[in-house]
């Protein structure tokens, strides 16, 4: 059997992270998780510890010191991941805001179609986004359509953070020289796995707004995932030998 692990950065998500955990523990086909939390003051690394009792082969935790940023906890895990033998690599956010039902799909789709990278998208069949301020609408977007433009990358979402990695496409990457380590992270590693050749598939999902805690996006992170976008056209993109 395939060994599959979710990686759930974390902060400040105690009303969320029992439940999330839960709730993919509850799926078929074994699915383990990596909660990297980054020095949540309200007690969720607590939250997990004492789930580790209840799952203690399938819940892993890394703590970090004070927050480093969405991209930089990616990559730590991906190593983690990679270094213990994981065939998939999923990120999932911790809020509900993607439905771990559809790591099913996801995995499906790299599994039994093909693809090298699944990408749960937003926008592949108009725009599914349930309770975001109009605003927050427009801006995701848009946002995708500019990418989409500057880099001539056929992903309709192209800042999507619930994906399902092939470990091969993680190997190939040379993670070291991943440079944006905010929401602009999403869009590099799409991109650099699109210029390294692999298979993209975008896999229709619903993305539903957090009921409980607080979003950590900002115009500063989306602001800086955009200019990168212009450095990223001009990087040469090498397979890791």
């Amino acid at each position: 059997m395939d060994k599959k692990i979710v990686i759930i950065p974390t902060y400040n998500e105690k009303e969320n992270i029992e439940a999330i955990l839960r709730k993919v523990f509850s799926l078929v086909g074994n699915y383990h998780v990596l909660v990297i939390d980054d020095g949540s003051p309200d007690g969720t690394a607590a939250i997990v510890k004492g789930l580790q009792e209840e799952y203690p082969e399938r819940l892993h935790l890394l703590e970090r010191e004070g927050k480093l940023g969405l991209g930089t906890a990616y990559l730590t895990g991906f190593k983690w991941c990679l270094e213990r033998g994981y065939d998939y690599i999923f990120e999932m956010d911790a809020d509900f805001s993607h439905n771990p039902d559809d790591l099913l799909r996801l995995y499906d789709a790299c599994a039994a179609d093909g693809a090298d990278l699944a990408i749960g998208s937003r926008y592949c069949h108009g725009v599914s986004v349930v309770d975001w301020p109009l605003g927050r609408i427009v801006m995701s977007y848009y946002a995708s359509k500019y990418v989409r433009m500057v880099l001539g990358l056929k992903v309709k979402d192209t800042t999507a953070g619930f994906v399902c990695y092939s470990r091969k496409v993680l190997e190939a990457i040379d993670l070291d020289k991943v440079k944006m380590h905010g929401y602009g992270f999403q869009i590099e590693m799409k991109y650099t796995a699109s210029r390294l050749k692999f298979r993209l598939q975008e896999v229709p999902i619903i993305f539903i707004n957090r009921q409980k805690g607080t979003s950590k996006m900002s115009g500063g992170i989306f602001s800086e995932a955009l200019l990168g976008v212009i450095r990223l056209k001009f990087r040469r993109i090498r397979k890791k030998q």
